[in-house]
């Protein structure tokens, strides 16, 4: 028992320490979510020794904490994206990186030493996006509701919710035809879930004035039925043998079909329960299994197997935005943003690389560097999308462009570039400043989410930052006031 407390101790103390390491990040270019991890990787098993995520009470606390996760990732999604153009691209996306994601394994890591048994695996791998670890990030960034977010939403849930599918039908044990009776029958118990809530919400007029009247009391029955259908699922989903990512997401498709308008009061008592405790808890027991001195074993892999995330989700993601006609003028860095956030791959990778590993496919050192390269997406995609900002403020193509042209010599442009930057620079300051006397945080991500709401106009009158060739009316403005 002393053993559980320890562990828990420790990992509620990175908890705590984690938001107030990432505050002192300039801009938030580093999320919480990453210390959090890296956090538990340093204090767990392979670190300090502080925690040990082999513990029965701890996995339970994490699984708790992953099934909230993926709870509000499911309540948040709007059903109607998921099932229309957007979801259609968003699936066909998926499976394009799915028959490239072999091509690479079969071209590139066959000569790494992975044999065909493990191309599965490895192909699977490629085409996660780790949407559960993105949800908080997106929140922390408040790019919900935004062209980004909306993106996110669709791409990145179906990019953990298929490769689940996949998981169970290509490295699963039992027949095709038994997997596929038992995910109708789990779909079957969700639909009746669903049915039966539906009832005593609309029928059980007793019942349903009971949690409306109690639902602000000590007993809060409302969130006591919250929990208790997110057990269940999860519970459905261990005796159907599938990923419990499934179940906690199908809890919050439930629970959005049931408040089709939401309801503010449950979720931020939602809130409350899971980012106070089980969701920090999830990442950090996440980290605490993590190797990172894992990388030095075999860099090419490890460099290897971010790039091909990069090719295989990455672009693929980005061509899906630009062909689907919804998507198709989302501004670059729209663009890069959405398909660098669905690049990113840690919690689907732990568990494709546990089950490839228990079942001999591969080798532990091959899992340990595969699942520090995808902790390492988690470090690095944040960071990278929040300095889109400072390039898209020098204007690098508008500059170029210039130049190609001899509109204006070099030094000329240059220093017209890099005066709008400074410029630009001073207005992101000031909205900043303005933001963090509300007491709010303000990220770069969100400086560019928002243009209007945070009242960013250009120095010169025009939109900031997103008005096509705003470097160039820079540049010509001063030049004409030179003249």
């Amino acid at each position: 028992m002393a053993e559980i407390y320890y562990s828990l101790v420790t990992i509620l103390l990175v908890t705590v320490v984690s938001p107030f390491v990432a505050s002192l990040i300039p801009g938030r270019a580093v999320p919480e979510v990453v210390f959090l991890v890296f956090g538990g990787a340093i204090c767990g098993k392979f670190g300090l020794a502080g925690i040990n995520p082999d513990l029965e009470p701890v996995k339970l606390l994490a699984d708790l904490g992953m099934g909230f996760l993926f709870l509000k990732a499911g309540y948040e999604i709007d059903t109607r994206d998921l099932l229309g153009r957007t979801g259609a691209y968003a699936a066909g996306s998926w499976l394009v990186s799915l028959g490239l994601g072999f091509a690479v394994v079969a071209l590139v890591f066959s000569r790494l030493g992975f044999n065909q048994s493990s191309w599965v695996a490895l192909a699977i791998c490629m085409t996660t996006t780790a949407y559960g670890t993105l949800a908080p990030i997106m929140h922390d960034r408040r790019l919900q509701g935004t062209r980004v977010g909306k993106a996110v939403d669709v791409y990145g849930s179906l990019g953990e919710i298929l490769p689940v599918l996949a998981m169970a039908f290509l490295l699963s044990s039992r027949s095709l035809a038994r997997t596929g009776a038992l995910l109708l029958a789990f779909v079957l118990v969700c639909l009746a879930v669903y049915l039966l809530s539906s009832k005593v919400r609309d029928g059980g007029r007793r019942f349903r004035r009971f949690l409306v009247e109690n639902a602000g009391g000590s007993s809060q029955p409302l969130m006591r039925l919250v929990i208790l259908l997110l057990v269940f699922l999860l519970f459905a989903t261990t005796m159907f043998e599938f990923d419990a990512a499934l179940g906690a997401f199908a809890a919050g498709f439930i629970l959005r079909a049931l408040f089709p308008n939401g309801s503010e009061p449950l979720e931020q008592k939602i809130d409350v329960i899971s980012n106070s405790f089980f969701q920090p808890v999830f990442f950090v027991v996440s980290g605490a299994s993590l190797d990172l001195a894992a990388a030095t074993r075999d860099l090419p892999l490890l460099l290897g197997f971010i790039l091909a995330l990069v090719v295989v989700r990455g672009f693929v993601v980005a061509a899906s935005l630009k062909a689907d006609p919804s998507t198709r003028d989302m501004d670059w860095h729209e663009v890069f943003s959405t398909s660098a956030y669905c690049t990113m791959a840690l919690p689907l990778v732990v568990a494709i690389t546990s089950l490839a590993r228990d079942g001999g496919l591969l080798s532990a050192t091959a899992a340990s560097v595969l699942v520090t390269s995808a902790a390492l997406t988690v470090l690095i995609v944040p960071t990278v999308t929040s300095f889109v900002r400072v390039v898209e403020e020098v204007a690098p193509a508008s500059a170029a462009h210039q130049i190609a042209r001899h509109e204006a010599p070099l030094e000329q442009v240059l220093h017209d570039h890099l005066d709008t930057f400074h410029e630009r620079q001073q207005a992101f300051h000031d909205v900043r400043r303005s933001v963090h006397r509300e007491g709010r945080r303000f990220s770069s991500a969100e400086y560019f989410a928002h243009p209007h709401e945070n009242g960013l106009q250009h120095a010169h009158g025009g939109r900031h930052p997103h008005a096509t060739g705003a470097g160039e009316r820079d540049a010509a403005s001063r030049h004409e006031a030179r003249s």
